[in-house]
């Protein structure tokens, strides 16, 4: 028969269990988190990737920290962050299909954000062309596509879809001409629920160029254990 000190080292694992859940209750460390997925980053990098203040940004990675989510490395003067491992990183997109599976407010969130007024054909996608993993495997062993990282120089730098032309979003319709006339392009960013592959998209269209996006990003590549290439563009 179960003792009442059974019951209290009971208790004490599942609350070291929560101390995880904690951690990620809160859309800003979330933030982080996806921020994170794409590579190291220093506090200040961070915090203006996230649009948050230095304290701000110090205090939620501490919390993360201490629910063995992150790891921090000194660097002179500057503290640099990085996640814990690749089961973190799964963690994060695992809890983000709950999510969009039982809360119905998810999608309405996600069109929002990302533009995608539907159409009657697909809706929630924009009738913009959406290329999955593989397929996108399969036209570029094809030489069919030109691939579009859109993401920021560091995390371009930090690991690309190999081949892929790197072109920051916020540089891309001064930079048109460095993609070939007539290529089929498609683009990808950080991840399924990042919003600068489907800019990239629609400045692409409208400069009459072919663009497709990818349906996922670099988060998911990585974790389906595709190939990456490292350097900067």
């Amino acid at each position: 028969m179960r003792s009442v000190g059974d019951r209290d080292r009971k208790t004490a694992l599942y609350d070291q269990f929560a101390r995880v859940g904690k951690a990620l209750a809160s859309g800003k460390r979330l933030e982080l988190l996806d921020l994170l997925a794409q590579g190291e980053r220093s506090v200040d990098a961070l915090a203006r990737a996230a649009d948050l203040g230095l304290t701000s940004t110090s205090a939620h990675l501490q919390t993360l920290r201490q629910a063995g989510l992150v790891m921090a490395r000194r660097d002179g003067t500057r503290v640099h962050y990085s996640l814990a491992g690749d089961d973190v990183a799964g963690l994060y997109t695992a809890l983000r299909s709950v999510a969009h599976g039982h809360l119905t407010d998810v999608e309405a969130a996600r069109v929002a954000y990302l533009g995608l007024a539907g159409d009657a054909g697909r809706p929630g996608h924009g009738g913009v062309e959406e290329v999955t993993r593989d397929g996108l495997l399969d036209k570029v062993r094809s030489g069919e596509v030109v691939v579009l990282d859109v993401r920021p120089a560091e995390e371009y730098a930090h690991g690309h879809v190999p081949g892929a032309l790197g072109i920051p979003l916020d540089e891309l319709a001064a930079r048109l001409a460095e993609l070939p006339a007539g290529a089929h392009v498609v683009a990808y960013c950080r991840g399924a629920y990042c919003v600068l592959a489907h800019d990239a998209v629609r400045i692409l269209h409208a400069h009459g160029r072919n663009a497709a996006r990818l349906a996922d990003g670099m988060l998911e590549w990585r974790l389906a254990g595709l190939p990456v290439a490292r350097g900067a563009a």
